[in-house]
Parts: structure tokens; C-alpha cells; sequence
């Protein structure tokens, strides 16, 4: 697939002081693309020059009311140039949202409505304000522009993009020679996502890698609305828990930033030690010099799992507490004994008519502790299942009435009363 433009080498000739080149490194950690590399300097040095902070974006769409660690990567990075000096806009795409964003998909995304927009929306700024500073955001919502337009300003704004190269994104063009439907619609989306950057005359606009045509969708249209173009950043997808997948809930290999801090925690110690560092770099705020000198201890000898402690506990404290994040290493370590927490839910489940014993699978539904029977049964041949600390591995048990400390994996309990 070719894109509008390909990113030039920076200049080795132009003045750069050591704020900038601290401001460049900053840029460039744990990116995939910088575009263009060049011109993002130009304006680094212009705006150490004039005192005039830089106006960096990031468009999030609320088609799901919660952020996962996923997401924080490029809320890291905002995080980071804010912290340098630089205004961050975070703007909600409460009208593109109506559109959906076709973007990596093979089929043609159903729209929200504007009421799961409005419902969503209203969770992800105070979830967002757990890594930006509150009181250096701008908060934005594209619908201040979008609804003006009107039909004769889409009409316009349309005519400055061809189809040909609308096809060449990658979804597309593979999606129209496989013969699955393309909606008109879908078409505006990278359209309107390039328009926000017009609307806020942004410098620099954020993304992961799977948004770099709607970005550069930005640069194109600022020129053709005679403005300077944006540069764009794209950071790189975060594996989830399986180290395949990118995170997402829809793959439920994610780790939430509402999530209980012992969850949390113990999620994060469930990562390998080979996507820990990946983890490192793109979600922590320690210096890279920092975690390289993590890493050579533990390639010299050290336990990586003292690493992983360090990010767990990194990672709870800022979405909780300090306290949160040692009461959950506490935690981890009680049940990594054998022990059991002190906070497990408790559940009352009742015997089946004819006072015959509740069947192993039924029990662990029933109480909230597998989604299905068959996998209470799956995780049963596993050997994931204890009852009173012993291992179960007679999918065809039933339990007497009484009470039971059940756990199934690492990390979910329940004390079960079963009643006559």
C-alpha cells in the first residue's frame, strides 16, 4: 500500500539545542513512525524560539465506556510531551463515532448510536485524567465542527480527496477485490478524522499503527486549507496477555485501568518475561536508561520476576494507590502459596430438586466463577479447579450441601454455601 508521503531523513545541519534534542528523544521512545522526522524538528526548534507550545492531538472514539492499558500507550506518550511543555488536546470523536471507523476492519462497521456515544463519552476523560495532567488538557469534541458543516461543507470537503486514492488504503482495497460491501460512508471517516486536525490547527497528531492513513488524511488536508501540516506519530499495538493478540476486550486478553488492584497486579505478573520489556517501554514512566540497566541485571543473573514486581506495582500505583499496589503484591504472594485472599465473594447456591449433590460444572457457573459449563469442565481437565485447596479432576463430582472455598486458575474465588 502506498501512503501520501514518505518521511525525510532530520537535518544534521540545523541548530539544535539540548532542550530540543531532550525533546526529540522523548518523541522518538518506544515510537514505530515519526513522519515527517524532519519537519517535527523544525518545529521543536521554532517553538523553543518563540516560547510557543506545540498543539499535539489524539482522537479517541467512545465505542466502549472503558481504557485498557492498550490504549494508555499513546496516553503515555501525550503524557510525556506535556510534560516537556507542549498543549495536548484530547478530543473525543463523538461525531466520527456515528460514522465507524473502518479502519483494519474486512467488514463494514455498525455505527453507535448517539446515545451509547453519549453514555460512553462521559467515562473516558475522568479514566484519561489517570495518566494527562487535567489541568494541561484541552478537551475537545469533533462534533463542534462536524454537525456546522452541513451537507454543502461534506460536499466541499469531499471533492479535496479522489477515490483512487481512498482504495488505496489497505482495508479497502482489499475488501472491494474479495467483493465484501464498502458503504459510502465509511469513506468520510478518514475524511472527518483529517478535518479535526484543520479544525485545531494541530502540530502533531498521535495513532496507533493501524490509523496512519486516516493521520497522514490530516497532513493532506491541512495543506489543501492552506495550513502548515501536521506530523504524526504512530505507537506501536500492545500485545495482550496470550503475547499474540493485539490488547483488546473482544479478545479478553486485556487488562483494564478500572480493574481491582489485585487483578491488576496479577495480571501484569501473567506476562512473559519477553513481552515485560515491551510492557516496560511502552507503559512505564522510568527513563530507558533506567530499564536497560533492568534488563542487563536480569540477563546477568537476576530474577525476572523482581522486574515484574517493579511493573506491576508501577502500573497499579498510578491507576490506584501506593497502599493498592503493596496490598496486591501481598496478595500475589499469599496465593502464589497456596493461600487464599481475605476479600473472596461469597455465594449461596441451593442443591437440585430431589437433594441429589450440584454437579462440579453447575457449581462453578452458578457462582460467577466460569462463563459456561463446558469450561468449568475444560478447566477441570485441566487441573485448574480446587475445592478446599485440593486439586479436582472428576468432571462427573457433585458436591453435598455445605461450604466450600472453590478457586479455579490463579486469581478467582468464591466461598460457595450449598443449600438443601
Amino acid at each position: 500500500m502506498s501512503y501520501p508521503e514518505k518521511a525525510p531523513q532530520a537535518q544534521p545541519n540545523l541548530p539544535i539545542s539540548d532542550k530540543v534534542r531532550e525533546a526529540l528523544a522523548v518523541t522518538q521512545r518506544g515510537v514505530d513512525e515519526l513522519l515527517p522526522e524532519a519537519e517535527w524538528l523544525k518545529k521543536l526548534i521554532r517553538s523553543e524560539a518563540t516560547g510557543t507550545p506545540l498543539r499535539i492531538k489524539l482522537g479517541l472514539d467512545p465505542t466502549a465506556p472503558d481504557i485498557h492499558l492498550g490504549h494508555t500507550v499513546v496516553l503515555n506518550k501525550l503524557r510525556q510531551l506535556q510534560d516537556i511543555g507542549h498543549s495536548v488536546i484530547f478530543l473525543i470523536g463523538d461525531f466520527t463515532s456515528l460514522i465507524g471507523d473502518p479502519s483494519g476492519r474486512n467488514t463494514t462497521r455498525p455505527p453507535l448510536t448517539a446515545e451509547q456515544i453519549k453514555v460512553n463519552a462521559q467515562t473516558y476523560y475522568k479514566q484519561a485524567s489517570l495518566v494527562l495532567d487535567p489541568e494541561r488538557t484541552e478537551i475537545r469534541y469533533n462534533s463542534e465542527w462536524c454537525d456546522a458543516l452541513g451537507a454543502r461543507g461534506m460536499i466541499e470537503l469531499s471533492s479535496r480527496y479522489t477515490v483512487a486514492r481512498m482504495m488505496e488504503r489497505n482495508d479497502f482495497h482489499e475488501r472491494f477485490h474479495a467483493g465484501t460491501s464498502i458503504s459510502v460512508h465509511e469513506f468520510l471517516y478518514p475524511l472527518m478524522q483529517g478535518y479535526d486536525s484543520v479544525a485545531l490547527k494541530s502540530d502533531l497528531e498521535l495513532g496507533g499503527t493501524d490509523q496512519k492513513f486516516n493521520l497522514l488524511m490530516g497532513r493532506h488536508l491541512q495543506a489543501e486549507y492552506g495550513q502548515e501540516p501536521q506530523c504524526i506519530l504512530t505507537m506501536p499495538l500492545l500485545e495482550g496477555l496470550d503475547g499474540v493478540e493485539k490488547m483488546s476486550k473482544s479478545k479478553n486478553n486485556y487488562i483494564g485501568i478500572g480493574e481491582a488492584p489485585n487483578d491488576m497486579f496479577g495480571k501484569l505478573m501473567s506476562i512473559s518475561d519477553v513481552l515485560m520489556w515491551k510492557y516496560f517501554t511502552l507503559l512505564s514512566f522510568r527513563s530507558l536508561d533506567e530499564i536497560a540497566q533492568l534488563k542487563a541485571e536480569c540477563e546477568a543473573g537476576r530474577n525476572p520476576r523482581d522486574a515484574k514486581v517493579m511493573l506491576g506495582q508501577e502500573i497499579v500505583a498510578r491507576f490506584h494507590n501506593a497502599q493498592a499496589a503493596q496490598d496486591a503484591l501481598a496478595d500475589f504472594v499469599n496465593r502464589s502459596k497456596g493461600g487464599v485472599p481475605d476479600d473472596i465473594p461469597e455465594v449461596q447456591l441451593t442443591l437440585p430438586d430431589g437433594g441429589e449433590g450440584l454437579a462440579i460444572g453447575q457449581l462453578l457457573k452458578q457462582a460467577g466463577l466460569v462463563p459456561s459449563t463446558s469450561e468449568a469442565l475444560r478447566m477441570v481437565d485441566q487441573g485448574g479447579v480446587r475445592i478446599d485447596g485440593a486439586v479436582i479432576s472428576d468432571r462427573g463430582l457433585k458436591l453435598a450441601g455445605g461450604v466450600y472455598v472453590v478457586q479455579v486458575g490463579k486469581r478467582k474465588f468464591a466461598k460457595v454455601t450449598i443449600k438443601g
